[in-house]
């Protein structure tokens, strides 16, 4: 796994120098593999990415013209607002599976490309700070990178706006997510995570963007806004690149 993701990481940063990234060099497309200009072509994008109404602070699926579902009208999180540019379903649920799983960094560019384009065409939108999700040190060493870090400067450099990877901390190493039933998730990552303590005075009233790569439930995201907003910060937002659909949505 360590070779896989150290030759990963030796493309990826061959690819994602401005240099390379101008010529529009030829990619297979990982949907269909077809000769494109990204790793998702124009027509798999075109196909599979359609633009659906979302609600404005948790990013589900509303109908058009609606601003906010019936959830978050009667219980809000503390997030300001939400940004998903795509469902979490096939083929982006497999493509997000192998970025974050697998090493296939070679797809962080056009992920990160979809967000920044989805935060670009929702209203209000804006952040003068961009923080990953952090993954804990025994994660990490794990994995052998942050996922949401390799979204996140992407996305920061793309959008002209400053990304920090060491701002915030996850300080519990907790199970995923995926181990616990919706109701339990909010108690799984309670006190997982705190602001830098030495570094505090820099969310001061600043408008923070929170990236990962998925929301679920949304209960990791709502404690980090917690822990932003006690920190000093005016507002968080959250970007992902996917949202998982309401259970009868799937």
């Amino acid at each position: 796994m360590a070779g896989q993701y150290i030759e990963a990481v030796r493309f990826t940063r061959l690819i994602d120098t401005p240099l390379v990234s101008r010529l529009h060099l030829p990619s297979v497309c990982a949907v269909c593999h077809g000769w494109g200009a990204q790793r998702v072509c124009a027509t798999c994008s075109d196909r599979f990415a359609p633009r659906i109404a979302r609600c404005e602070r948790c990013a589900l699926a509303v109908p058009g013209g609606v601003r906010l579902c019936g959830a978050c009208l009667t219980d809000p999180p503390p997030f300001e607002r939400s940004v998903a540019a795509l469902d979490y379903a096939p083929p982006w649920s497999e493509l997000i599976a192998r970025f974050k799983f697998q090493a296939a960094l070679d797809l962080a560019p056009v992920l990160a490309q979809r967000l920044a384009d989805a935060v670009r065409l929702a209203a209000g939108s804006n952040a003068e700070l961009i923080l990953p999700v952090p993954l804990s040190p025994e994660r990490l060493r794990e994995r052998g990178y942050n996922q949401a870090w390799e979204l996140a400067r992407r996305v920061a450099r793309e959008l002209r706006v400053p990304a920090d990877a060491h701002l915030l901390l996850r300080v519990r190493d907790t199970p995923h997510q995926l181990a616990f039933a919706p109701a339990q998730r909010a108690g799984n990552v309670r006190a997982a995570f705190a602001v830098e303590p030495l570094r505090r005075a820099e969310l001061a009233g600043r408008r923070v963007a929170l990236v990962d790569d998925v929301m679920t439930s949304g209960a990791t995201a709502a404690e980090i806004a917690h822990v932003l907003l006690q920190a000093g910060a005016a507002q968080v937002q959250v970007w992902v690149v996917a949202r998982t659909p309401r259970p009868a949505e799937r």
